[in-house]
């Protein structure tokens, strides 16, 4: 097979498909360098492009040359330290490769080749293998529900979509242009009627006759039916579909007094990302957020965010809402259902085992998977403890831990990475 590689310089704006060969070419060592270059990031920066670097080893090309042929040996003249079979040792490090720290005189290499990704480009590589869990399990990506819509009149139906006004319309229409003819020609003959009586008299012969066909014309206009099967319109409906949304994030966070600046930027960041990712990955997902204390609140984008509202801690007020929201909105069975829930862990104690009720008793035997999420540096807090009593009993939840903000990408790759089933 001949491989053609094309190295001519492109103008401006028609390098879109070479560019496409290229990252499909070197995915491997795209994916890496961009693995690479998030460690350093911030939440912030996720939604932007990158420069990364690719080695020029790694862009190597295949390539065939005729050999020499047969087994030869070769002596290079001023070899005095090695002979047959020594192994040499490697060259240290800056005596050739570009990019060393220290200046060489001898030795050559190539820098490192710098690649920029886009914003989509990035983005496509950086949520390519993660995924909501189970989401299969119920529906794909959407569930097609079926509306009745008006679409006109149709000859058949039932009795109960009967167009009473649209059929006596029709059935007029028809007894008009079925008696017309009859009509014109009584019109003819009552004027010939009239004349015959005139010159021969009532009781002629003619006259009578012209009077019988006249009223046999007038039966036939009579015998019209006033309604008939064929004259019948009934109201059409038609199921349109309507795409309606499959699945719904719960995006729990805990404001309370113990949840100091740190851990809350902490926790925001955490959905922050959430959020960009589900917004990416799926397009028709519902996002339900809930912030609590003591008194849990159901809020938009803007408040979840940026809201400063604080308190005392009682979790399980958060839990109760987010129950009683899947009972009314999402319980017809055909919604998946996730949640993720932000905390210090640091809950009022009579309160957490009440939450580890909540889960295993009314919400994650309706979720397709929960993800608790603690952010604290030091031991696992009381709320921690109650939820590990759940992890043997149920395959969809999981928990994890957020000390700093360095462990929330590798936090969340583990929550929302792809099965391999």
């Amino acid at each position: 097979m001949v491989r053609i590689i094309d190295r001519r310089f492109d103008s401006k704006k028609k390098s879109a498909v070479n560019r496409q060969r290229f990252m499909r070419r070197f995915k491997h060592q795209i994916r890496r360098a961009v693995s690479d270059a998030i460690g350093g990031r911030s939440i912030r920066d996720v939604d932007s492009g990158e420069n990364i670097s690719i080695p020029s080893k790694d862009l190597s090309e295949p390539h065939f040359q005729h050999g020499e042929g047969g087994v030869w040996e070769t002596v290079f003249s001023g070899n005095d330290r090695f002979s047959s079979g020594d192994r040499i040792n490697r060259p240290p490090p800056g005596g050739g490769q570009g990019g060393g720290s220290s200046a060489s005189n001898e030795g050559e290499g190539e820098d490192d080749f710098v690649f920029q990704l886009n914003r989509e480009e990035f983005l496509d590589l950086f949520f390519e293998d993660l995924e909501l869990p189970n989401l299969i399990r119920t529906q794909l990506a959407q569930l097609v529900e079926y509306k009745s819509h008006r679409a006109g009149f149709t000859n058949d139906g039932v009795p109960a979509n009967i167009n009473i006004i649209r059929s006596l319309r029709g059935a007029l229409g028809r007894r008009l242009a079925l008696g017309a003819p009859h009509w014109a020609e009584i019109r003819e003959l009552q004027e010939e009627l009239e004349q015959k009586r005139e010159a021969l008299g009532e009781g002629h012969d003619e006259v009578r006759e012209l009077a019988e066909k006249i009223a046999r014309l007038r039966a036939r206009i009579e015998a019209i039916p006033f309604i008939d099967s064929y004259d019948l319109r009934y109201n059409n409906r038609v199921k349109v579909p309507k795409p309606t949304t499959s699945a719904v994030m719960f995006c729990v966070m805990d404001v309370s007094g113990s949840m100091d600046e740190e851990k809350k930027s902490t926790a925001k960041r955490f959905f922050m990302l959430l959020y960009l990712f589900l917004l990416r990955t799926y397009e028709r997902i519902e996002v339900v957020f809930i912030r609590h204390h003591t008194i849990a609140k159901e809020v938009d984008e803007e408040d979840f965010f940026h809201s400063r509202e604080s308190g005392g801690t009682v979790v399980s007020s958060a839990l109760v809402m987010m129950r009683d929201i899947i009972r009314e909105r999402y319980g017809s069975g055909a919604w998946n259902i996730y949640g993720a829930q932000a905390s210090d862990g640091d809950n009022w104690e009579n309160d957490s085992p009440q939450c580890r009720e909540l889960l295993d008793a009314e919400i994650l035997p309706f979720c397709q998977y929960f993800a608790y999420i603690e952010i604290t540096p030091g031991e696992p807090q009381n709320l921690w403890r109650e939820y590990e009593l759940l992890q043997a009993g149920h395959a969809n939840f999981a928990m994890q831990r957020i000390e700093n903000m360095g462990d929330i990408y590798p936090v969340f790759r583990e929550l929302f990475k792809k099965s391999l089933i």
